[in-house]
């Protein structure tokens, strides 16, 4: 497989040689596995005993004259706690059972979080399928429903500008009229979940994979060396992505 190589203003610069690795057959299987496998879920489940920390257990007498009963009353035989008694009369509240207040849960989780496990083959061709899809154009229509039409993937360019307006041309005469999928774009989520620490929704916009001796940051895109990359950086499968020369040539090494 050959990949167009653009130099910093984004001009064709010449043809090279892409590592296998680009050629892997895609595992997408693979690839949702290690993703799920990768994010942490934080065990949750409710404290042992909570809800039942007080003396409510057994359900009250509705006969004719039993002590503490509540014949005649009206009231249900879920568990209570006395409040306050003025001689034989008491005062109880409803507790411990599920919706009562400060009662327990009906069916609470227990332990929910616990990590999934994945052997390092699968983790080598998860990778290897990610960084594949990032040269499929299928995948990358896949990914993205405004793309009408990509040809020339993966992006390999020569060398990163300094600048970050010079990198945002090179970007767009790139990219041309797809150069709005590599912008990050952050809008207000409409609805309950800007109360609920979601309030600002964006895409992923470009990647751009370095080599591990080259040292870049720019504002606005996620510039990562190649040992930085995480899947959930290729997930979903056919992400816009730029190469350097350098990672590509490191890619090889490591293939």
């Amino acid at each position: 497989m050959k990949s167009q190589v653009y130099d910093s203003n984004g001009k064709e610069k010449g043809i090279m040689e892409l590592p296998k690795l680009f050629e892997t057959k895609i595992r997408e299987d693979i690839v949702q596995k290690y993703f799920e496998a990768d994010k942490f879920v934080s065990p949750y489940a409710p404290k042992r005993g909570a809800g039942m920390r007080q003396s409510a257990a057994g359900t009250i007498s509705h006969k004719r004259h039993d002590w503490k009963g509540h014949y005649g009353k009206g009231i249900s035989r879920v568990s209570r706690k006395t409040m306050w008694r003025r001689g034989t009369q008491f005062f109880w509240v409803a507790a411990n059972a599920p919706g009562t207040r400060q009662g327990r849960k009906a069916h609470p989780p227990r332990g929910i979080g616990r990590e999934k496990k994945i052997n390092k083959k699968e983790i080598k061709l998860a990778f290897d399928s990610a960084f594949a899809a990032t040269a499929s154009p299928s995948y990358a229509l896949k990914r993205y429903s405004t793309l009408e039409r990509i040809d020339a993937i993966p992006f390999v360019i020569e060398s990163l500008p300094q600048k970050t307006k010079d990198l945002i041309e090179m970007i767009k005469n790139i990219l041309k009229e797809n150069y709005k999928l590599a912008i990050k774009q952050k809008s207000t989520r409409a609805g309950k979940g800007k109360q609920r620490g979601r309030k600002h929704k964006s895409n992923a916009g470009l990647l751009i994979v370095t080599s591990t001796k080259e040292e870049h940051r720019v504002k606005g895109f996620d510039t990562k060396n190649i040992n930085e990359v995480l899947i959930s950086d290729l997930y979903p499968l056919g992400r816009l992505t730029f190469y350097t020369k350098s990672a590509i040539e490191e890619l090889e090494d490591k293939k």
